[in-house]
């Protein structure tokens, strides 16, 4: 096969075969963890590999001579309309466990699917009824087509912007139903949303770039591109492989609707009584009897048992004990309290290490195991969740006492 190795084909080479690597060994991965959310990934990185692939391969010789030359015309390596969904579907696997690909999901397909039609066609119509190139006079690739480029650069970025509407709405289910918010907000979803922002203001970033300096208008000048977009491909592959965690609070969701249902253990079980208004409002002046009753029988409760000690405490536990539904004790919290679940828990979190502080019990033990004691599971979310109580950290409210 041909590959006339050289400095800027061996580069891109590198990318392009770690990105293979990778997306093999996510593959792996997915099939021995049953984890749904690499499946995605692995996709998404074998889609990022073929996108660099015709400019490592340009450079190898294949433009310049046949069959490669009509290889690359009539195999669409750019799949640019698959990418934004399938990071859309990653976003969502990521944190929902309860995410299928069902027809509905599908459909994101489409766009995609019909560019791959739309080159078929040329390629029947060219080499099996022509036998010569129409579509292709120019000797240029259609994958480099500019409404084509520029379609999937705006396909990307709407998609992009779905999760991170998807991501936002999630964070806001988890603190309304969990006393655990922050060890489950996950820093790789944003830290991979931010890397993927890069990969969409590459383009951007290199277009005013080519306005200033034409000469990297060309085919060379844009080897620069591709060489950066692999390495951020690279830095997500490495890090998404190595990301351990994962969801474990099905929810469902549609875009547009402010409840997000929650699910319990059993799939497909949706009852009205597990949807949960993530848009509680705390400002509503007038509190309803209702509420008021609900008010002291979740205090009550709380106190008592000391619920608050279970790190692991959600708001089903509460609304079973009390036995009521979780969108009782949702709205109760949101609009008795003014404040959600995870810091209306930490609360009474905070007050017990007051309480242990004001008897000296800092001085027998460590700051770390009285967090533990009173349920926080971290020590910096009890760090977080003290000073967002106290306005101050722990060691500073010690020095004050």
């Amino acid at each position: 096969m041909l590959f006339e190795f050289g400095f800027y084909s061996s580069l891109l080479l590198i990318s392009f075969s770690q990105g293979i690597l990778y997306s093999a060994l996510l593959l792996t991965k997915a099939i021995k963890t049953e984890n749904k959310s690499n499946y995605w990934l692995s996709l998404f990185i074998f889609l990022c590999s073929l996108y660099i692939a015709p400019w490592m391969l340009g450079f190898a010789g294949w433009y310049d001579n046949q069959p490669y030359r009509d290889i690359l015309f009539y195999l669409p390596l750019q799949h640019l309309l698959f990418i934004g969904p399938i990071i859309f579907f990653y976003t969502q696997s990521l944190l929902n466990p309860n995410f299928k690909f069902t027809k509905k999901e599908a459909l994101h397909l489409i766009p995609g699917i019909l560019y791959l039609l739309y080159i078929t066609g040329m390629w029947v119509y060219d080499k099996l009824i022509l036998h010569e190139y129409f579509f292709y006079k120019n000797g240029m690739d259609k994958d480099f087509d500019n409404w084509y480029q520029k379609t999937g650069l705006v396909s990307i970025i709407a998609y992009f912007i779905l999760s991170i509407r998807y991501y936002n709405s999630y964070k806001k289910l988890i603190y309304q139903v969990v006393s655990y918010a922050d060890s489950i907000l996950f820093k790789w979803i944003k830290t991979y949303l931010m890397a993927f922002l890069i990969m969409l203001l590459l383009p951007i970033f290199f277009d005013i770039i080519c306005y200033f300096f034409p000469e990297l208008n060309s085919y060379k000048g844009s080897w620069w591109f591709f060489l950066f977009f692999s390495v951020v491909m690279y830095y997500i592959a490495i890090v998404g492989y190595s990301n351990p965690i994962n969801a474990t609070i099905p929810f469902s969701m549609e875009f547009n609707k402010n409840p997000i249902l929650l699910l319990d253990e059993s799939p497909n079980s949706v009852s009205e009584e597990a949807i949960i208004d993530i848009e509680h409002s705390y400002l509503e002046t007038t509190i309803s009897p209702e509420i008021e009753q609900w008010k002291v029988k979740i205090e009550s409760l709380i106190r008592e048992e000391k619920l608050y000690q279970n790190p692991e405490l959600n708001i089903t536990d509460v609304a079973k004990k009390l036995q009521t539904n979780v969108a009782v004790i949702s709205k109760a919290i949101n609009q008795g309290f003014k404040m959600n679940f995870n810091d209306f828990i930490n609360n009474y979190r905070i007050e017990a290490v007051k309480i242990k502080f004001a008897n000296g019990e800092h001085k027998q033990s460590t700051l770390l195991g009285i967090a533990y004691d009173c349920g926080f599971n971290s020590k910096a979310t009890f760090n977080r969740a003290f000073k967002k109580n106290t306005r101050i950290s722990p060691k500073e409210f010690l020095n004050e006492i």
